[in-house]
Formats: structure tokens, sequence, C-alpha cells
């Protein structure tokens, strides 16, 4: 790869809240090689003017699900994995638009769709897979519904999860999808919108499968993430050593006091609710999930406002399906409501990058670090509600060293 020098912009420092501004970036390699003032391009080195931008880390957006194309996941699970193919290409290619180099999915993409991205077959952000998230039977992946007996997991059906039931099965599901090479796993601890029989206050899985799926990730060194809304699903998974948890939206002041001592992520998708409140009919999410989103809607700014305020680590998430995809970047305006602009970009680069593992590689612009670097023509640092524009406001992506996309004209 060659070189190329960003030249003039002001850094955005995500760990300190402040801009430090006339700082050129020099990458080769992929990497961050220099950072500082009137640097000198080597022979050949590709030159872009950020004078007047904002250098801000490629974001990380810690709950996506790529291969949703439709809100109806039952649907999506027939259909043909040629066609969801197309519908994830295009979803990574919208996503990488607006900013997020690197995404995390919780349920659904796999090794071949990683490998696609890492050999540049399809454009789109890095992602970090978990494959098929693990779920009892009648659970938040379990998408049947009550009349139907028939259960296919086949892995080359599109679906976002697998059934598996006693300790036997979920070891034998973890270990399945730490085979492929998955970096974590995604089980289901509480009932969810999207699936049609459970309810969401329902506990999901015993605690012995749910300890013997933390023990084969812990194994293989990787780790536990959970799906979970209720104080009690939330706080029995963090007992039980999952490492992070998604959604979150009925915490208490108790789940906070267990994050902090069991140095947990919290990941909340507030988005996708706002979303399948107004557009979820239209994207094809069934009467029966409809009528469970205002259960977690309103619930959703109180638990983030109390797990910031308590101190506990929140990465940056969307878990947006279908035509919803499109309102990504509407995170940060929702966010903003109740925290300051630099906590909430934090948590799309620095908190996310601990979690996937990519401290000191990814959220930062420091040398060293893999260039995946946004030139943008207003300070998020100010005003993160300018990523929610990025069609506005991102002026270019840069991903691994090179320009991804580029809306200078």
């Amino acid at each position: 790869m060659g070189a190329l020098l960003v030249r003039g912009g002001a850094i955005c420092d995500v760990a300190s809240g402040e801009t430090i501004p006339g700082q050129d970036v020099l990458v080769a390699d992929g990497r961050i090689e220099q950072v500082g003032e009137s640097l000198t391009a080597p022979p050949g080195a590709e030159e872009l003017d950020a004078n007047g931008c904002f250098l801000v880390p490629g974001l990380i957006d810690a709950h996506v699900h790529v291969t949703a194309g439709s809100a109806d996941l039952s649907i999506q699970a027939e259909d043909s994995p040629y066609y969801v193919a197309a519908q994830t290409a295009a979803n990574l290619r919208a996503m990488l638009a607006r900013g997020f180099t690197t995404v995390r999915d919780v349920g659904g993409a796999d090794f071949g769709i990683a490998r696609a991205i890492t050999e540049g077959l399809w454009a789109g952000p890095k992602v970090h897979f978990g494959g098929k998230a693990l779920s009892p039977t009648g659970g938040h992946a379990d998408l049947r519904g009550p009349g139907r007996q028939v259960l296919d997991n086949h892995t080359c059906c599109a679906g976002i999860g697998v059934v598996c039931d006693g300790v036997d099965a979920v070891r034998r599901a973890a270990r399945d999808q730490l085979r492929t090479g998955a970096h974590h796993i995604k089980v289901m601890l509480s009932g969810g919108v999207a699936s049609p029989t459970d309810r969401i206050d329902s506990l999901q899985f015993s605690a012995d499968e749910i300890y013997a799926i933390v023990e084969e990730a812990d194994n293989a060194n990787r780790y536990v993430t959970g799906h979970a809304y209720t104080a009690a699903a939330v706080n029995r998974g963090l007992e039980l050593g999952v490492r992070c948890i998604e959604h979150g939206n009925l915490i208490d002041d108790s789940s906070v006091e267990l994050f902090l001592a069991k140095d947990a992520f919290l990941v909340p998708t507030l988005v996708t609710y706002e979303y399948l409140r107004s557009e979820g009919a239209e994207a094809g999410l069934p009467a029966e999930s409809q009528e469970k989103v205002g259960i977690v809607l309103e619930a959703g700014l109180e638990a983030l406002e109390r797990a910031w305020r308590g101190g506990v680590k929140i990465a940056f998430g969307t878990d947006l399906l279908g035509s919803m995809q499109v309102h990504q970047s509407d995170e940060f305006r929702i966010r903003s409501q109740v925290q300051p602009a630099a906590d909430v970009l934090r948590a799309a680069t620095l908190t996310g990058a601990e979690l996937l593992g990519l401290e000191g590689e990814a959220g930062v612009i420091t040398e060293g670090a893999i260039a995946d670097i946004l030139v943008t023509n207003a300070n998020p640092l100010d005003d993160v509600t300018v990523l929610a524009q990025p069609e506005d406001h991102v002026r270019t992506v840069i991903q691994d060293g090179r320009i991804a996309t580029d809306q200078r004209g």
C-alpha cells in the first residue's frame, strides 16, 4: 500500500476531549506512521488537504446485524443466502460511508462476510463476528411462531441464531461458533422485541447452561455477550460471567454496581426502538413484535443516563434491521440528550475499541494505530450530532490507510 499524507487537520483527541489544530498525519501500510506539524511527504505519497477540517478516529458500532435485510427475521431465515449476501453487501457499504470503519455483528454475520471485507471483495467496515446467537427453545432467536414445529439450524440459512437446550447442547453450539473463528459468543438472556413467542421479562437459559457457554468462551480466550433488558436478566448474566450486555433498557442501581464489580460493558441501542415504533411495520416487523416496542422504548434513555452517571463502560450500538439501517448515525443524536459530546464519541471509539480488544489500535489517531480516520467539516467534540448527519459533515473516510469514500466533489 502506498503512503498517504493528510495535511493540516485538527485532530479530535477523544481521550482528553480536546482538539489539536494544524496537524499532519502520515499513513503507510495501513498504519499511522507520524503525527505532527509540517511533515514531509515521502516520494509518491498521495496528499489530502484537511485544512479547516477535523480528523476523527474511525467509528465503531458494537451492535449491528449486517445480514438483516428485513425486520421480519423469521422470513429472512428462509431467503436465498445469495439474496441475503447482496443485501449484506449494500448494508456494509452504506455503513462505511457513514464513517463506521469497524463493526461488531452480534447475530448473523460469519467468517465469510469478515473474509470478504478483509480481502477487499466488498467495501465495508471490518466485521468482528459472533456467528449465530445461542437461544433456548422459545427464546429470542427462536423465530418460529407457536404453530410451527420444524426447526432448521442449517448453517446456510440466513438466520441470526441457533436453538440449543441443555448443557451438552450449548457447549457444542458455542464450540461450533468458536470453530469458525468467532470473536465472541452471543447468548439470549431474556426475551426480546423481534421474537414472536417470548416475553420481554422472561429469563432464558438455565444458570448451568449460561455458565457452560461462558466456560467455553473463556477456554478459547473469547468472551460472551448477552441480550438482556430487565435488571433480573442483566444481573444474572453478569454474575455468571457474561462480559457485555446488549440493550439493558430496564437496569437498576444494582445492575450498575455489578457492571463495575465485573468490569463489564453495556451496549445500549436506543435508535432501534425509535424507528421500530415509527417504521417497524413498514420494514416488516410482525404485529406481535410491534406491541413489545413500547415496553423498552421510554426506559432506554433513563438506563443510559443511569449507567453513564454510575461510571459503566458504555459502547456505541444501533441494532437496526432492514430498511431502518439507514438511521444508524441517529444514535449520536439520541445519546446527546443525556451525555456530553465527548462521552458519546468515546463510546463509538475508545470504549468500542476496548470491548473488541483493539486498545491503541482503533479509536485513536496516534502513531502505530490502524489508519482509520474520518475527515469532517465540523467538530464532533463540540457537537456530536454532526455525526448524525454524515451526508453533510463526513467529507472523507480513510480505512486502513486508503481513501474509502470521498465527498469532496
